[in-house]
Order: C-alpha cells, then structure tokens, then sequence
C-alpha cells in the first residue's frame, strides 16, 4: 500500500499520484533523499526542484508548498530527517558547538555529491519497508550522526547552531508575499518575528480589516484575476493561492463577487 509513514523524526514518503502538500509551514530543519521522482518547492521567492538521487536541504521556519512527483511509471519514493531545535541545542550544548559565521546562502538547496551523507540516507533504506525496526534509541543515534556529518562543513554549523529569534519585520512586505500561505494568523505572527497581539496591532495599522479578512478578500482577487485575465479554471488555481478544498474557495468566491467561479468568463 502506498503511504507515507513517520518513525519519530524520519518520514518515508510513497505516493503514485502527484501530490501536492497542504501543510506549507516548515517549522524544522530537514534533509530529504529523493529515491525515485520529483520533488519541487517553492518558498515564495525561487523554485527547487529535487530529483532521483539528490539530497535536499529546506530550511526551519519558513513558508513553501511542496509537490511530489512520480517518474517512469514508478511511485514517488523519498526519506526526509528532520532536525529539531532541541537536538541541535543539546548536541551544541553537549559538544560546545558554535556557528563560526552568518549564513547568507539560499535557505533550500541541493547538496553536492557527499559520500558519506549517501551512505547515511543508504543505511536508513532498509528501515522503509520495516520502519517499526527503528527504535527509538536508534533513531536517536542516526540523527545525531546525520549531524556529525553536516557539521564537517562550516556552512552547516553556521545554519544549524543559530539560535536566534527571528527578529521583527516589515510586516506589510512580508504578508503581500506571503498571503496565498494557508496557516493559522499565530504562525503569520511567529515568522513576522511578532507575538499574536503585537501582529493583530501592527496590521490593525495598515489596514482596515482584521487579518483573516484580508486574507480571504488578497486570495479570492488573484484568483479573479487568473481566471478573467490568465484564462485559468477554479481547478487551476484554488490551490496555489490559499484554499485546501475547491468547494471552500468557490463559496467563499461566490460570496464575495456574488457569482460562482465557474461562471465568470460567461458574464466577463
């Protein structure tokens, strides 16, 4: 059967069908190792595309969607390691591990041929069928070598030992990138480097409906826009601009410009 399954912090993906994740919000660290087929993401600024063989790095505390897809008539087959914060403190902590710089690079990328890192990803494929296998002393062990390898790289301490907090933003910027994201306002206010109250404030102070008023009206204009202007179907767009469920989007739509979606070309 075709599943993904979790074992603590080690997801196995399979999917036959291209899928597309509606859970945008990344709150840990991950590295995934594609086996077989296509992994895309988009962090709302640039578009990574991971394939057969490759092992991808997406950054904590970030918004991106997420597709997976299936190649040569094969399921998509992928095993992703998350990095929690408090891992990496405690080995910091327990190892006296600093960042030795900023990192300023892309917050997603593809690692270069590394060894040693394929031959970790290689030595966790046997647990796919069989993921019970993976206690969680082992599992505990495996990241923590999964870390002493990064580490060997400078880029990788510098990226994994920052502790800081995110630091307050420029919050109208911010949410006009950013507003096709569906998660909850709480997690718009922890990525604006904001507490819940301090958020619903600041946006009080540009602009004149709450947060999840603007929102619905931000996504439901674009999708007007696509579907007059870009000849796009509700079909097309529903997704990729905030809503999880084409029925939801289309009442909200109907709501708002007191037509169904489906119908506008005919009385545009």
């Amino acid at each position: 059967m075709l599943q993904d399954r979790t074992k603590l912090n080690i997801l196995f993906s399979c999917t036959g069908e291209a899928k597309k994740d509606f859970e945008p919000f990344v709150q840990d660290f991950a590295l995934t190792y594609v086996l077989n087929g296509i992994m895309i993401i988009n962090d709302g600024a640039e578009t990574t595309e991971y394939n057969t063989g490759e092992i991808g790095f997406i950054s904590k505390n970030q918004l991106v969607k997420t597709q997976k897809l299936p190649r040569d008539n094969k399921p998509f087959i992928a095993i992703s390691i998350f990095l929690a914060k408090e891992t990496l403190y405690n080995f910091s902590k327990q190892n006296n591990m600093l960042p030795k710089g900023q990192y300023t690079g892309k917050p997603n990328f593809i690692f270069p041929q590394d060894p040693f890192l394929m031959a970790f990803f290689n030595s966790i494929v046997p647990y796919f069928e069989n993921p019970d296998a993976l206690t969680e002393n082992l599992v505990n062990i495996k990241t923590n070598e999964l870390i002493e390898i990064l580490i060997k790289q400078t880029q990788m301490q510098n990226i994994l030992f920052n502790f800081q907090d995110a630091f307050k933003i420029d919050l109208e910027a911010y949410m006009n990138r950013n507003f096709t994201h569906n998660i909850p306002i709480e997690q718009f206010a922890k990525l604006t480097g904001r507490s819940i109250s301090t958020f619903k404030r600041d946006f009080q102070q540009i602009s004149k409906v709450t947060p999840n008023k603007w929102l619905i009206k931000k996504r439901l204009d674009l999708a007007h826009f696509l579907i007059t202007k870009q000849n796009k179907k509700p079909v097309e767009v529903y997704y990729d601009i905030g809503f999880v469920s084409l029925a939801h989007f289309s009442r909200a739509f109907k709501t708002e410009f007191k037509i169904n979606p489906s119908e506008v070309k005919n009385h545009s």
